[in-house]
Parts: C-alpha cells; sequence; structure tokens
C-alpha cells in the first residue's frame, strides 16, 4: 500500500529541486483524533488557514481496518461530512461536523469501529505566484465506541521474531479498543536502553496483529528483556517474548 502524504512530500521535494521555487500551505487540523461515544451522534474537528492565501480541501471518509498486517481503508458513509468541500479565507477557520449514521456497534463480542478522515487540500491558482505549490494531507482517525457499560479496552499481546539478523515487532490486540503506540524503548536485562520509536509508531486495531520490521540488529534483544511504551498515551511497561519466525 503507498503511503500517499510521504509519497506527495518526496514528489514535491523532487521537483522543488529543479523548479523555480516553492510555497507552502498553511491548513491546519485539530484536533488529530476523534472518538464518538455510544450515545455520541456527532463531534467536529476545526481546519484553519495560516497561510496568506485562501485555500480549498475536500473531506472524505473511509472505513479503517487491518488485515493480515497491513491498514485497509475502504470508502465509507457510515460517517457524514459536513461540509465535505470548503475554502477558508486567511486567518479563518472552518467546523467540521462528523455525524455518525445509523447505531454505534453492539451485541455480544461488539468492539470499536474505527474510520479514516482523509482531508486533502485542493490546489488553486494564485496570480503573482510562481513555482511548485505545496498541498498537504491529513489522516485523521475516527473511533466509535460499542454500546454498554464499559468503556472499550485494550489487551495487548507482544512478541519479538527474529528472522536471521533481523527481528520484527509483533503486536495483537484482543481488547474492545484500539491501541496507539508511541515512544517505545527497548530495556535489556542489563538495563541497556535501545529507542526503537521515538514518536508514533503505529496503531493496533481491536482483533487485529501489526508487524513492525526493526532497524536494529537482533544482537540488541535478549530473552528477559522489556518494553517501554506509550499505550494510548499512558506510560506502560510490557514482558517480550523471543521467536523464530515460522517459515
Amino acid at each position: 500500500m503507498i503511503n500517499r502524504p510521504l509519497c506527495r512530500l518526496l514528489l514535491c521535494a523532487g521537483l522543488a529541486l529543479v523548479g523555480a521555487g516553492a510555497w507552502a500551505s498553511g491548513l491546519q487540523v485539530a484536533p488529530v483524533s476523534l472518538t464518538l461515544q455510544p450515545a455520541q451522534h456527532a463531534d467536529g474537528l476545526w481546519l484553519s488557514n495560516t497561510g496568506t492565501d485562501q485555500i480549498h480541501a475536500q473531506v472524505r471518509v473511509y472505513r479503517w481496518t487491518q488485515v493480515n498486517g497491513a491498514d485497509q481503508l475502504t470508502p465509507s458513509q457510515e460517517l457524514v461530512i459536513s461540509p465535505p468541500m470548503l475554502g477558508i479565507q486567511p486567518g479563518g477557520r472552518q467546523l467540521i461536523r462528523v455525524i455518525r449514521i445509523g447505531a454505534p456497534p453492539s451485541g455480544n463480542g461488539a468492539v470499536e469501529a474505527a474510520y479514516r478522515l482523509a482531508i486533502d487540500e485542493l490546489p488553486v491558482h494564485t496570480p503573482g505566484k510562481r513555482g511548485l505549490q505545496f498541498v498537504l494531507h491529513y489522516s485523521v482517525p475516527v473511533f466509535v465506541e460499542p454500546q454498554g457499560e464499559a468503556a472499550a479496552t485494550v489487551n495487548l499481546h507482544w512478541q519479538l521474531q527474529r528472522d536471521g539478523d533481523r527481528m520484527t515487532l509483533v503486536v495483537s490486540n484482543a481488547g474492545t479498543g484500539h491501541a496507539q503506540l508511541a515512544e517505545l524503548i527497548y530495556v535489556s536485562d542489563k538495563g541497556k536502553r535501545t529507542t526503537i520509536a521515538g514518536g508514533l509508531l503505529g496503531y493496533v486495531l481491536p482483533g487485529a496483529t501489526m508487524h513492525w520490521p526493526l532497524k536494529q540488529p537482533a544482537s540488541v534483544f535478549a530473552e528477559n528483556g522489556t518494553l517501554e511504551a506509550a499505550i494510548n498515551g499512558a506510560q506502560a511497561t510490557q514482558t517480550l517474548s523471543l521467536a523464530d519466525r515460522a517459515r
């Protein structure tokens, strides 16, 4: 699967080397994620223009699942965006409403539903400005919690899989809610600390298993090591099991 934001930025960067110049957008989005409670039918986020020119953007909804260790995005009408197309003057901002259609997940074994809002700035012709225009793409997670007395929970299993001289971090989520993983540090049984991810590593959705190949050689990791991580913003220490990758 192609990482759209990365490809777009790399393309722009490459063209900028041979172009007459470049100018950037002022599109900002807040907050960076939304969670709808079972009784909550709508929420909102703000799109702001911190630049000096008018910007135009569109917002689309995708159902977000994880299959065979990869993110899958499918166009969805389970959430409605209002307005889906917009223009924002310099210094202005626009509230985007995110409205749930239908009931939240319910029934025995119900888990949180996950979506992504694809917010794309649209290129516009601006008289008097030459060169390359940088347009931005945001992918904002939206979660709809299942109906029930208890809030969605996270239940993670962590494993390091060895494949020759490399390691892969494998994380499974048997809970009913998503897990956002960030700031991962491996601590050996001798106390040596190795940073795996200084910022966001990724998400594990309920019922999914994700794989992250690690840059560090297998010799860094030992049987009795632990992993420090921020899980949904809360610091935690995890025990790790080591296994050879099945062939």
